[in-house]
């Protein structure tokens, strides 16, 4: 199956995500910009104050009115700084409310996927979207969007505040203007997609690590650990390049800002010069007119930096809405509850993106209550017989019925069908919360009894497990999963080598975990352990995505075909 990355949205679709996220927090908004505005236009005062402390000291003016003024740049400062502050506050708390918002959408639509397309794209690149581009687009609501906006309100107030001082000194302050436009707009043309490629470099990274640390026992089995280890660093290293592409952008962009700066302050020292001289200006004007413009530095320099920041949260954010607009299973237009838990395969056939076929038109009835197991060499398609079944994987031929409904006309599918597999993710929490998954609204006696039910009554319900808790065993873990399914209590279940992460004692307390979850369920059990297969009530043998056997363990055994070989193989050595 051929990886590839999850799909971005447009800027234009970005834009418009982010703007029907703000909708519904319009009053905030209005509330945020309009104390934003006034901080801005508190601080102009500042400048123009001073400009006219500089004309009464050189006109030789009253000293009582230079205090004057003084008080009120220390008004105008603490206005500022107050405003300033509940700006700040404001801005972070809306962005709070929309990333919230977006965040509940990216994990809605990603438990929604079908796993087909994570798989496609690689766990890699979805976790990365959840967590590294969350934690960039996070970091930059709480910091750079407040100080983002206030710097911008600066610069284009400042410019208006030159612009009332003299038409001319207005002039000589936009000198710099067609620099800065120049190379902000290379700046925002070339950072975007520099910043979208470092996000991606640092998916595949990602999921490189991953795939690292979860084979690291397969690696040093067969001597991989070389190559691993070279795939890792080559992942890692066009990361590190991606990264200096960008900061190499950055630092030209500050580099001809700063040189814009110095040309402005020039041409405005010297218009200055010429107007005190021509008697145009007062002194304390063209003083003020500078200040202007020398206050332009700090919020430019912001807006640098932010820029930069709001760059990459952008790349961020498109990546995420990218996920929000994946297509979900289209849901039936007239749902069906099924008449019993029989299930129907008729005519499966299956490949990945178009590659070779692995199932090859499959066809088998299970009763409703029946426990098959599938057995196979590997590489027999039992997994993907397994996904089929269960809805995470679409045939590219064929029917799955379940009570005589097609899987896509069941009424909430996943109460009827449900699969575990041997990769258990346990969730940061307590093992309540971690049960409660699985059935909301269950008291903890349910939890409990769930618990007893698969043989892990140790586990406490308000112990921490997952990230920052407990670390549980690969056999806990799996009971965690399966004490999940009895409280989803659907009518079809499917066990997906569920035994297989566990060592031999781990095993042999699943199988009779897996067997007491299974109760009263119809069960397809993918068996890794043929013990499994010698307690079902029958065993049907995939290979090569064909079936070649079906029928009780004792009948397979005596006839001596296919089954009777993986038997004799597997039981041989423990005989």
């Amino acid at each position: 199956m051929t990886a590839r990355l999850l799909p971005v949205a447009s800027a234009a679709r970005t834009r418009r995500s982010v703007g029907a996220l703000v909708r519904p927090h319009r009053l905030l908004l209005v509330a945020t910009v309009a104390t934003l505005v006034a901080a801005a236009v508190a601080i102009l005062a500042v400048p123009a104050l001073l400009g006219r402390i500089v004309d009464v000291v050189v006109d030789g003016g009253a000293p009582g009115t230079v205090d004057l003024f003084a008080l009120g740049i220390l008004a105008a400062l603490v206005l500022r700084a107050l405003l300033a502050a509940l700006g700040t506050v404001l801005v972070a708390r809306l962005g709070e409310l929309v990333l919230a918002g977006l965040r509940e959408r990216v994990v809605r639509r990603a438990l929604r996927l079908r796993l087909s397309d994570v798989e496609r794209a690689t766990s890699g690149d979805l976790l990365q979207r959840v967590g590294g581009d969350i934690s960039v687009i996070s970091e930059g609501v709480r910091q750079a969007v407040p100080m983002l906006v206030i710097s911008a309100l600066d610069v284009g107030l400042t410019l208006v505040g030159l612009a009332l001082l003299d038409w001319r000194l207005a002039l000589a302050g936009l000198v710099p203007l067609p620099i800065w436009i120049l190379v902000t707009r290379w700046y925002v043309r070339v950072s975007g997609p520099l910043y979208a490629a470092e996000r991606v470099a640092e998916g595949r990274r990602t999921q490189s690590l991953l795939a690292g640390v979860g084979g690291a026992a397969t690696a040093r089995a067969h001597g991989l650990r070389v190559p691993l280890l070279a795939r890792i660093e080559g992942e890692s290293a066009a990361a590190v390049r991606a990264s200096m592409r960008a900061m190499r952008a950055q630092s030209t962009f500050g580099a001809v800002l700063n040189g814009a700066e110095l040309t402005g302050v020039l041409a405005l020292l010297v218009t200055g010069f010429w107007l005190v001289r021509a008697d145009a200006v007062t002194v304390g004007a063209a003083t003020a007119a500078v200040l202007y413009f020398l206050r332009l530095f700090d919020p430019i320099g912001a807006l640098l930096y932010l820029l930069d920041e709001a760059q990459s949260a952008g790349a961020a954010l498109a990546r995420l809405v990218g996920v929000t607009d994946m297509p979900e299973p289209p849901a039936p237009e007239h749902p069906r509850l099924p008449r019993d838990a029989s299930v129907r395969l008729t005519g499966i056939r299956h490949s990945y993106d178009g590659g070779p076929e692995v199932l090859h038109g499959v066809d088998l009835e299970i009763a409703a209550g029946e426990r098959v197991a599938v057995v196979g060499p590997s590489g027999a398609g039992k997994t993907t017989l397994g996904a089929v079944l269960a809805g995470a994987q679409l045939p590219a031929a064929g029917t799955v019925e379940i009570g005589g409904v097609p899987l896509a006309a069941l009424e909430q599918p996943r109460r009827h069908v449900a699969v575990v597999t041997q990769e258990v993710h346990v969730f940061a929490g307590t093992v309540a919360d971690n049960l409660r998954l699985a059935r909301p609204g269950a008291s903890d006696a349910e939890l409990t009894a769930a618990l007893a039910t698969v043989g892990a009554a140790d586990l406490g319900l308000d112990e921490v497990v997952g990230d920052g808790g407990d670390e549980l065993s690969a056999t806990a873990a799996q009971q965690l999963a399966l004490a999940r399914l009895v409280l989803a209590d659907p009518a079809v279940a499917v066990l997906d080598e569920a035994t297989a992460e566990a060592g031999s004692a781990g095993a042999r307390v699943l199988e009779v975990a897996a067997d007491a979850a299974l109760a009263g369920r119809t069960a397809v059990v993918i068996a890794h352990r043929l013990t499994q297969a010698a307690a079902a009530d029958r065993v049907v043998v995939l290979d090569k995505g064909r079936i070649v056997e079906s029928g009780p363990h004792a009948e397979l055994v005596a006839a001596g075909g296919p089954y009777a070989a993986l038997w004799a193989a597997w039981a041989g050595p423990r005989a």
